[in-house]
């Protein structure tokens, strides 16, 4: 893979991304979407009960984000009543 970065959306935190990054995250998001398809699938039987649904999904979501957040490691950001950087 390149070490071209991409600079993507201007969302405070965030730093250009490797190619690499990219096609790891992408393929975290085609694995969550299967995941989510089946939980779907599931949603849609009476013998499902929805309340643990709900929280299972809740709870894959997260970890989804928790990993791609890894890849992408945003960065605390600065405010504007600060007197230093944020770590």
């Amino acid at each position: 893979m390149s070490d071209q970065k991409h600079h993507g959306l201007p969302v405070a935190g965030y730093r250009p991304q490797t190619d690499e990054a990219l096609a790891l995250v992408n393929a975290n998001k085609d694995a969550e979407e299967r995941v989510l398809r089946i939980l779907d699938s599931l949603a849609t039987r009476p013998d499902i009960d929805k309340r643990w649904l709900a929280v299972g999904r809740t709870a894959i979501e997260n970890g989804f984000m928790a990993v791609n957040r890894a890849v992408f490691q945003p960065a605390r950001v600065a405010l504007s009543h600060d007197t230093k950087p944020a770590a």
